[in-house]
């Protein structure tokens, strides 16, 4: 791409990075803090550059049929520039490479490999991490990051309308939704980029050279015995004795916690307790049997509740939750930025009026 001198006299000390051609002479170039328009000259017009900064609070994005428009909101204004629509992917993927690259979102090595806009979600894919943005601009501070260093699991799942993108870093996973019909070209650029991370071939040798160390092999590894574990010969009693039945007579009435001398051989066994039968391993009455049943009350003593069996939770109530946690804090991140931003309008306007004083 030849640099028009107009373009040239603007550098300063600094160097073109990139560039993408809109046609005839029209080009938008990116050095590492601005971003460079230049339109040749035409039958109605002269050559001209427009000069935009990098650091921009957000950037939005308006398409038409035949233009693409790029707003840039600064503290003191904004300002716009438009692109044929069929170049408007390769630009919108041009400022973002040098936008998040000022903001050091990603490093000075790392390349952008692709701009993805579904609705109301922006995901940036470069070589190292996926950048995540929801929001009706394309662009601001409010933003997630998963790095590739600390991916635990990559899944898709596949839906009538949309794919699920199933991304976990650090065991924590999320869940970002694509469109069918542009669900395949995000899933393949996707693959090549962390399969190159990370030297492998497929998705299952990914998962597998990512995945966490399970606990519960680390506790199956450990020694019979050891500091962890709790056996009958380390001098801790039984709850409930074998064929021959303890030498005490004491059990322990469950609901009352009361210790009261009860008669192995059913002498005046209608007392507050009943017999506990050691072949049938079950308690004292009100307690609970070793099968994990639940015994009976004598009287008219309300019934315990019975025990919320943690496994009963559905991995698919977590996710709920969990996304229901994720637009929440966007949420919430959203209108702190807006406090922020008005926070600054409010203080500029104040400097200007003691300025006019």
């Amino acid at each position: 791409m030849e640099i028009p001198d107009l373009v040239r006299e603007r550098l300063g000390d600094e160097e073109i990075r990139a560039g993408v051609t809109l046609g005839d002479e029209d080009v938008v170039c990116l050095t590492p803090t601005r971003t460079i328009v230049y339109r040749g000259e035409g039958l109605l017009s002269d050559e001209s550059v427009t000069v935009l900064s990098l650091e921009a609070e957000r950037v939005d994005v308006t398409e038409g049929r035949r233009k693409t428009t790029f707003t840039l909101a600064f503290v003191e204004g904004t300002e716009s520039f438009a692109v044929p629509s069929s170049r408007g992917d390769k630009v919108l993927e041009l400022l973002m490479d040098g936008i998040l690259r000022l903001d050091g979102v990603i490093g000075p090595e790392e390349s952008v490999h692709g701009v993805y806009r579904f609705s109301e979600l922006t995901l940036v894919l470069t070589d190292e991490r996926l950048v995540k943005h929801v929001g009706s601009s394309v662009w601001d501070g409010d933003f997630e990051e998963f790095p590739f260093a600390a991916l635990t699991g990559l899944d898709f799942e596949e839906g009538s309308v949309a794919t699920q993108i199933v991304i976990s870093v650090d065991g924590r996973p999320q869940r970002i939704k694509a469109p069918n019909d542009e669900a395949p070209m995000l899933r393949q650029t996707l693959e090549q980029a962390v399969f190159a991370y990370h030297d492998v071939d497929s998705l299952a040798a990914l998962n597998e050279a990512v995945a966490e160390d399970d606990p519960a092999d680390e506790t199956d590894d450990a020694p019979a015995g050891g500091a962890g574990s709790l056996s009958l010969d380390d001098g801790i009693d039984p709850l409930v004795g074998g064929d021959d039945p303890p030498d005490t007579d004491e059990r322990v009435q469950a609901a009352g916690n009361e210790v009261v001398d009860a008669n192995p051989a059913g002498d005046g066994a209608t007392g507050d307790a009943t017999t506990a039968d050691a072949s049938n391993g079950s308690t004292a009455a009100g307690g609970t049997s070793t099968d994990g049943r639940a015994g009976s009350r004598r009287g008219s003593e309300p019934a315990e509740p019975a025990s919320v069996d943690a496994g009963a939770v559905s991995r698919a109530d977590v996710d709920e939750i969990g996304d229901q946690l994720e637009s929440l804090t966007t949420t919430v991140k959203r209108q702190n930025e807006l406090l922020r931003k008005q926070q600054q309008t409010i203080q500029q306007l104040i400097e200007e009026l003691r300025q006019g004083r």
